[in-house]
């Protein structure tokens, strides 16, 4: 699924339906009911008291107080010129500036307005762009492609998006490194560069992020072994406020350079980066399920002998799903085998829970029956489809949750074993719709000695779960990387060895109900604050940048 973040203009021709008023048209002659109401009241007998006066006076100030209202606010609104021969009516609104524009980012949490939305589409213009907005005293934000359930990339007073400067501009092909405008999605690097045997060093759950922004928000990949994505960078050119265009390297600058690639933008728009590259390779990617009991049995083996490696927890559950990545072997090739159940057996649960819940459900709301002829074939759509439409049901019932995750435990244990594919392709995972997620990165202990502080951390946060009987969907991520040397990671060390655990809780937003997500929103919130109240300082975490609130 390509996500993006929403732009959209309004337009006079959008509102024309909503305006049914003339520009400037004389004002309608005060109501006869108005004159007479008026008279009774300077006529009407009353007993000669300085009370009475009184009382008449306020009446005839509330009167005349409303009749100058009423004109005040006809007269307030701007009209098109095509509406002035149309009738007037009670209630009229003003329409929108053609240059306000609607910015969202991808899961529907935030949004903003702004008339400063720049999509420069070179370095020149970009540099314009900056020196201009630094002259006029003009905030400016750079954001990417709005993937992140947060709103950190977005701003009233002015934003720039460098979606249009997407180019790779040089490939090293003997020092594996490639130089690319900053606002060229991950996907689209990926393709340009494989026909050169190349490719990135590890890879988010999704693709559709321009570079800038998942350098800058220090976002990462799974593996003991492998950095965040900002240590992959070699240099960069920022776009200063003051000091124009300047280029950053560990050999020219190195403490600026740590503290500009994980600087979400505050330090100047990144333009161009270098990165160091891999050779693109075949991956062969094993799904088996555990529980947490056996997992601490090989945990310290899990993490030292895979190159990617990822537990997926089901709340609720036992189950655990392990799920690791390493290049297909040289001699022995890719292993063969041959999966025990089918992609229809592997689903059998969770549609069958659906096609019970979906009538359980009808049965008590009868405005949401419908012929079976308008349902779609629920064959048709995927898990994360189906888990999406299941939670819609009843999104915030603890018992409702509890039967889609058992459904998702069923199907995960059905869908063990082989995958074989190119990095790119197989590092990827499905997410699912629009969601809430919060992520927390702490350390580990080292790559030779793990604390185990990792596994500890899920214990507590299944009991937090439990005790306090939140409706928590599925999964909860938890992936692990080396450290990094920007400050400003969540991942930074200093020790060379140091291993930093990420653990990721979700909540999904599978219904465009305005009330139900503002109370999936609440239960999101209330789920987090028992995380940071009870979690976070006592394992030293800190949240990702990108997830962060």
């Amino acid at each position: 699924m390509f996500r993006s973040l929403s732009l959209k203009r309004s337009f006079k021709t959008h509102l024309k339906t909503l305006i049914h008023c003339p520009q400037h048209p004389p004002p309608p002659p005060p109501s006869p009911v108005l004159f007479s109401s008026i008279r009774a009241l300077s006529t009407a007998s009353s007993p000669p008291s300085s009370s009475s006066d009184s009382e008449l006076r306020k009446y005839l100030g509330y009167t005349a107080l409303l009749a100058f209202c009423g004109v005040a606010t006809y007269y307030s609104f701007p009209f098109s010129e095509n509406a002035k021969h149309k009738k007037a009516q009670l209630f009229r609104y003003a329409p929108l500036p053609e240059d306000l524009h609607t910015v969202s980012n991808w899961s529907g949490t935030h949004e903003v307005q702004t008339r400063h939305f720049h999509q420069p589409e070179n370095l020149k213009q970009l540099e314009e762009l900056v020196k201009e907005s630094n002259e006029k005293r003009v905030k400016l934000r750079p954001v990417g492609s709005g993937l992140s359930p947060n709103g950190i990339g977005l701003a009233r007073g002015g934003m720039v998006n460098l979606a249009l400067m997407d180019k790779v501009l040089e490939v090293d092909k003997e020092k594996k490194r490639v130089r690319v405008q900053a606002g060229i999605r991950v996907q689209q690097l990926v393709d340009e560069i494989k026909d050169y045997g190349l490719t990135l060093q590890n890879f988010a759950s999704i693709r559709e992020q321009q570079i800038g922004g998942i350098l800058q928000v220090g976002a990462h990949g799974t593996g003991a072994k492998l950095p965040p994505i900002d240590e992959q960078i070699i240099s960069m050119k920022l776009v200063t406020p003051a000091k124009g265009t300047i280029e950053l390297s560990k050999e020219k600058d190195p403490e600026l350079f740590y503290l500009a690639r994980c600087g979400l933008g505050g330090l100047g728009v990144v333009a161009e980066v270098t990165i160091q590259c891999v050779e693109r390779q075949e991956l062969v990617e094993h799904t088996t399920v555990s529980n947490l009991k056996d997992l601490k049995k090989n945990h310290k083996k899990m993490l030292s002998e895979n190159k990617h490696v990822k537990y997926l927890y089901i709340p609720y559950t036992d189950t655990v799903v392990l799920v690791t990545c390493n290049p297909v072997s040289k001699w022995r090739g890719p292993p063969k085998f041959k999966p025990k159940h089918t992609t229809d057996e592997a689903m059998q649960d969770i549609r069958e829970l659906y096609k019970e819940s979906l009538k359980k459900y009808r049965a008590r709301d009868i405005t949401t029956k419908s012929s079976d002829s308008n349902e779609p074939n629920i064959n048709d759509f995927s898990f994360t489809e189906l888990r999406d439409k299941l939670l819609s049901l009843d999104p915030l019932n603890k018992d409702h949750v509890m039967k889609v995750n058992h459904a998702e435990a069923e199907f995960w244990r059905k869908s063990e074993g082989y995958r074989v594919g190119w990095s790119d392709d197989i590092l990827g995972f499905d997410c699912g719709g629009q969601q809430w997620v919060s992520e927390t990165c702490f350390p580990a202990g080292t790559l030779s000695k793990p604390s185990m502080k990792d596994l500890e951390y899920i214990e507590e946060l299944k009991k937090l779960i439990e005790t306090n009987e939140l409706p928590a969907p599925a999964p909860i991520e938890q992936r692990w990387t080396a450290r990094s040397q920007s400050p400003m990671s969540p991942a930074s060390s200093s020790a060379e060895d140091d291993i930093f655990s990420w653990v990721g809780i979700i909540m999904y937003l599978p219904t465009m109900d305005a009330r139900q997500r503002k109370e999936i929103t609440e239960e999101f919130f209330h789920y987090r604050h028992l995380t940071q109240s009870q979690l976070w300082d006592k394992y030293s975490a800190y949240e990702h940048w990108a997830k962060i609130e």
